[in-house]
């Protein structure tokens, strides 16, 4: 595999510096090494500085909206899906994906992380998934996930499900090293 296609799950609200700045960086990250972004398709907030930061630098951008959100979606994506409701934007995020990043975000965010994380909990998909911990923002999860292993409520290692990576550089070299691609 030379190039990836990344699905990142994150947030549509527009956020301070401290999360939109390496939310562009992991965006460069992915243009400059050809790869593609997989996103729910929004042109508003962090969805757009990623969106802005993949084709400014060279990348391909394939969209996975909603019907309800289909009015913020991005004009000029190499590829825009609508789905009919948020449990099969979420199947084809995924299946558009070779990878996926979880950034910073909310419930929609967190609804996505964890859906991810049951399906590879039951073989049921073994792409690699990256938690970008920026600026401790999921700190209190991991925390979480960890007594979780801790008390046997995870059938496999907490290590086999999740990558946390606190720059995007580490979750870049984590995703290409799963991936074998460079």
């Amino acid at each position: 595999m030379e190039t990836m296609n990344i699905c990142v799950f994150l947030s549509a609200a527009d956020l301070d510096e401290r999360y939109t700045r390496p939310a562009r960086e992991f965006a460069e990250l992915i243009g400059k090494g050809g790869h593609t972004l997989v996103w729910g398709g929004s042109n508003v907030g962090l969805m757009k500085v990623v969106a802005d930061g993949v084709e400014e630098t060279g990348g391909r951008l394939v969209g996975v909206s909603v019907e309800f959100l289909a009015n913020k979606t991005r004009p000029g994506a190499d590829e825009m899906v609508i789905a009919p409701d948020l449990a099969e934007r979420k199947r084809l995020l995924l299946e558009k994906a070779d990878a996926v990043v979880i950034m910073v975000g909310g419930t929609g965010t967190l609804d996505e992380a964890t859906e991810i994380l049951e399906l590879k909990k039951h073989g049921r998909t073994h792409k690699p998934v990256v938690l970008l911990n920026t600026a401790g923002f999921y700190d209190g999860l991991r925390e979480q996930f960890r007594r979780m292993e801790d008390e046997g409520f995870l059938p496999r290692p907490l290590a086999d499900l999740v990558f946390f990576a606190e720059e995007p550089v580490g979750a870049m070299a984590y995703l290409e090293e799963q991936t074998g691609t460079r």
